[in-house]
């Protein structure tokens, strides 16, 4: 199964090359470096979904938090039944 997580952009590295953008993505704060090349448009306060690396399309605010109750809840239930 894969799985991609919405994050919220804090800060881009811009490069020449918009193959090599990157940028800083807090998942609930852990931040981890993203490519940004599939969202050229992405700006610092985006959410954005990353997959194994890559942000791979915008969306809102209310879309990445209803995602992100819902892995809550999916955790909650895996901790109740071990």
């Amino acid at each position: 199964m894969c799985l991609a997580v919405p994050g919220k952009i804090v800060s881009v590295q811009d490069n020449a090359d918009p193959l090599l953008r990157v940028g800083k993505v807090s998942f609930g704060g852990v931040v981890k470096e993203a490519s940004l090349a599939y969202v050229p448009e992405a700006v610092v306060g985006d959410y954005v979904v990353v997959h194994v690396g890559f942000a791979i399309s915008r969306l809102d605010e209310e879309e990445a938090r209803r995602t992100l109750e819902y892995l809550e809840q999916i955790d909650e239930m895996a901790k109740e039944e071990s």
